[in-house]
């Protein structure tokens, strides 16, 4: 197989999306490197600082934005979907409205995914590869997989990639599919044909905007991180702003309301991956039972779980926010006093602060 050869990528894009439906995968594009416009939004999205704590996102410069900078030679980036959402979207309301359950971003309630897709991603370019190299003498192309691993704007290149479009909270949305989906790359330096993008179909919606409990979604198209519940209890390594405190509501790890609100999510698939499913009951703890877990027992509970990068310490500090907004008992009370002397000053603050909201009513 000659790789300039127009018939010949064209013939093996085919065959990529072919195996990569055998993979699991939801869907397979293909893209080219021009993220011109992403560049612009990127850098005005870092200018008003609403990366928050997350340096990573400017630290490597422009790799992020130019797939060249990262992988030598990159012309084009094949992406990927996986579906994930292990349950029907009316079970998630009815766990936020229950003030005394946990909430659990419904990508984390299972395996890690990051390992998973990285799996399959290899697979797929070993496949692509073997049939570049069958036959020919021709030298190995420049392939790299990144699963959310390496700077990569993984949304702007599956919306060219023709998987979805970019919606007004920023997370990619597919017609048949919604949102509910991981993403993944193959970055390659094969002239593959690209697909069509896709085009936006939010409209004059903005559901999202309105039902966001910190307003983060500051504007169409723009995310405040800093206001976003997913970065105060996942990305933020300290305390969470007081006055964001009460809007978290029984949230303890992510936030799923603007996809849950989000009429294209009706088309959402029920994930075919049983790792996806949830493990030790996390989609329907209590706030009580898991503000109780030792270290131990939530290193045991989270394990292969995404939520352990978080730490027991910044999973108590959530589970007393969490507390804090739930309705006030002396049971819950009596849960937060000994945490109190909890070896952790960020821990014994957001305690300190969940039993002030409940002194209020005594």
């Amino acid at each position: 197989m000659s790789k300039a050869d127009p018939q010949d990528m064209s013939s093996l894009a085919l065959q990529i999306k072919q195996w990569g439906k055998e993979l699991g995968f939801g869907q397979v594009g293909i893209a080219d490197t021009d993220l011109r416009v992403a560049e612009g939004h990127l850098q005005t999205w870092l200018a008003n600082n609403y990366q928050g704590e997350m340096d990573y996102m400017q630290r490597h410069g422009l790799k992020r934005s130019r797939p060249a900078l990262l992988l030598e030679g990159t012309l084009r980036v094949i992406s990927v979907r996986l579906d994930y959402l292990p349950e029907s979207a009316n079970a998630m309301p009815q766990n936020l409205s229950d003030p005394t359950a946990a909430y659990i971003s419904r990508y984390a309630l299972g395996r890690d995914y990051h390992k998973l897709m990285r799996q399959r991603l290899q697979k797929l370019l070993e496949k692509i590869q073997a049939a570049i190299l069958s036959g020919s003498q021709e030298r190995d192309p420049a392939m790299r997989c990144f699963v959310d691993s390496a700077p990569v704007l993984e949304k702007a290149l599956a919306e060219k990639a023709g998987l979805g479009w970019i919606g007004k909270h920023s997370n990619l949305i597919n017609r048949q599919a919604g949102s509910w989906f991981f993403l993944g790359e193959i970055y390659t330096s094969l002239a593959l044909p690209v697909d069509k993008p896709a085009s936006s179909h939010c409209g004059s919606c903005k559901a999202c905007l309105d039902i966001c409990p910190t307003q983060a979604i500051v504007a169409p198209y723009q995310v405040d991180a800093r206001r976003c519940v997913s970065y105060l209890t996942i990305e933020l390594h300290g305390s969470i702003p007081i006055e964001l405190r009460p809007l978290i509501g029984n949230r303890i790890y992510g936030c799923d309301d603007c996809q849950i609100i989000c009429p294209w999510n009706r088309f959402a698939n029920f994930t075919g991956e049983k790792d996806f499913n949830p493990r030790h009951q996390l989609d329907t703890q209590q706030l009580l039972d898991v503000f109780s877990w030792s270290e131990e027992t939530f290193l045991a509970k989270t394990e292969g779980s995404a939520i352990r990068r978080i730490g027991h310490d910044r999973w108590l500090r959530n589970c007393a926010v969490a507390l804090g907004n739930a309705p006030s008992s002396k049971i819950i009370i009596e849960a937060l006093k000994p945490k109190l002397g909890h070896h952790s000053e960020m821990v014994r603050e957001h305690v300190e602060w969940a039993l002030v909201q409940h002194n209020k009513a005594f």
